[in-house]
């Protein structure tokens, strides 16, 4: 399993994340409107984006095709699910930020 980070930026709506190891690998920032959530690598580049979709939150690529979907759980985790359905990970909130869990 692959551990990663979020902690909440001191500017609203911006995430940072870290590997395990304390690593900063990515970061997220709202779009310019803030219809949705640009996702970024550790050197800067667009990597995807996410946006509220009816059932949850749809992940998309740097192309723009859909990678996968995340919905709240009833016990207050987001599960995160790939294009088939299948679940490949979850996120819950820690005293220190928003730790998620990944199938590698």
């Amino acid at each position: 399993m692959k551990k990663l980070f979020s902690r909440q930026s001191i500017l609203p709506d911006h995430t940072n994340h870290y590997d395990e190891h304390g690593h900063k690998v990515g970061y997220s920032r709202p779009s310019l409107f803030g219809t949705y959530t640009n996702h970024y690598d550790e050197h800067g580049h667009k990597v995807g984006y996410s946006r509220e979709g009816l059932f949850g939150t749809v992940h998309y690529d740097e192309k723009g095709h859909k990678v996968g979907v995340s919905h709240d759980s009833i016990l207050g985790y987001k599960n995160h699910y790939d294009t088939h359905g299948k679940k490949v990970g979850y996120t819950r909130d820690t005293l220190l930020g928003k730790k998620t869990t990944l199938k590698k």
